[in-house]
């Protein structure tokens, strides 16, 4: 039997947790009820289990009966601050909580490749890693995991890691992507304070007004994009928070705004470390004003190494067929904490289509929507590609 058909004998185990994963979810890095499910999931596993100390994490690792190397797989269990407007049947039933990444689909197919993958224990010719990783979400849950040993967990470091990703749009249900080299960008976040004057607003001569002063400056980082940035090595800065004042007549004191920054080489991404703040300062400076900027650098670009790549699209055209192997022609703006595991091993990140197929890729709610739906028809597919990555980079040695 392939493992394709295996994993859909494990269809209804695959959704059945998903859905219980969906129903209860977590943000952050303390996840103990989704711990707990994956742990359920994993009872009775031949599997080496430890739990992260600074977060809920699971690392389970599979001694094969062969001697092998070591393959790693990937998979985030957090949740987002979303109120979900979805009706399904098993929406979350935490107010201000949703799994509008995909991130229920990621862990359920994970533990369902752990259970297929020991099935073939006596048979693998290797030790794979299970990375059940929390806090993806803007917390670096990879970053903490890598400093608790999560790449020594069997040993020796992996020669391969794979994280796969669902889609809710774009792509259709069913089908795979990636692609060599860079995957998903760096993303950074800018933080400016404009320091003024307060006054009353009908003397604004009299005040040091920072609001049209930071409105300079956010038209100033569009100019900045376009002017200091090669067009064929692209960032984007989008201003996502202003604010300033309370009311109407009273020119306030301060104005603030935060900004992401996403950027796809490191030249770019130091280059916007150094311009943004001395941009800000100097146009606080044109006005009289002060500034305090920064720029924290947050996820590194996720780069796929170019082989690893090609080996992920060739297993799922293997596996799926053609037709269902899609090599992408660009990066995705989005960002990625496995990229911190990119960086101290090679592998590849991998998407794959879950819009139902009763909506139109194109129009359908994109990730993080409250509207996003997951097709529970591709649990099985996924749950198959990390058994076939893990089986076939084993294979190799």
């Amino acid at each position: 039997m392939s493992v394709r058909e295996e994993a859909a004998k494990l269809a209804d185990d695959i959704a059945e947790l998903r859905h219980a994963i969906h129903s209860e979810p977590e943000i952050g890095l303390a996840l103990p009820k989704t711990q707990a499910k994956v742990l359920d999931a994993l009872a009775g596993l031949p599997l080496e289990i430890s739990t992260g100390q600074a977060l809920s994490s699971v690392t389970a690792v599979l001694r094969g009966g062969r001697p092998g190397p070591v393959v790693l797989l990937r998979g985030d269990m957090d949740a987002l601050p979303v109120t979900e407007e979805t009706g399904l049947p098993f929406a979350s039933a935490i107010d201000g909580t949703m799994h509008a990444c995909g991130h229920d689909l990621h862990t359920a197919m994970l533990a369902g490749a752990a259970k297929l993958l020991s099935a073939r224990q006596a048979e693998l010719p290797g030790t794979v890693i299970f990375m059940f990783q929390p806090g993806e979400e803007g917390h670096a849950g990879a970053r903490y995991m890598i400093n608790e040993g999560v790449l020594d967990a069997a040993g020796e470091r992996p020669v391969a890691a794979y994280g796969l990703h669902v889609s809710s749009n774009k792509l259709p249900g069913g089908m795979f992507s990636t692609r060599p080299g860079p995957m998903l960008a760096a993303a950074d976040q800018i933080t400016v304070t404009v320091h003024g004057r307060g006054w009353h607003a009908s003397q604004p001569h009299r005040a040091a007004d920072p609001i049209p002063v930071a409105c300079e400056m956010v038209i100033a980082l569009q100019t900045l994009v376009t002017r200091k940035f090669d067009v064929f090595d692209p960032v984007v800065i989008t201003v996502g928070s202003f604010h300033a004042g309370i009311t109407d007549n009273v020119i306030p004191d301060h104005a603030t705004f935060l900004a992401t920054a996403r950027s796809y080489s490191p030249a770019s991404r130091a280059a916007l470390a150094e311009l943004v703040p001395g941009l800000i300062n100097d146009i606080a400076s044109a006005h009289g004003l002060t500034a305090d900027a920064e720029y924290a650098t947050e996820y590194p670009v996720t780069v796929n190494d170019a082989a690893e790549a090609e080996f992920a699209l060739q297993v799922a055209a293997d596996a799926f067929g053609e037709e269902r192997s899609l090599r992408a022609q660009f990066p995705i703006t989005g960002a990625e904490d496995f990229s911190f595991v990119l960086e101290e091993v090679p592998g590849a990140f991998v998407f794959l289509g879950a819009c139902p197929p009763d909506r139109d890729p194109e129009s359908a709610p994109t990730n993080h929507s409250a509207l996003a739906v997951f097709d529970d028809a591709v649990l099985p597919e996924g749950t198959a590609l990390y058994a076939e990555l893990a089986l076939r980079r084993l294979a190799q040695g």
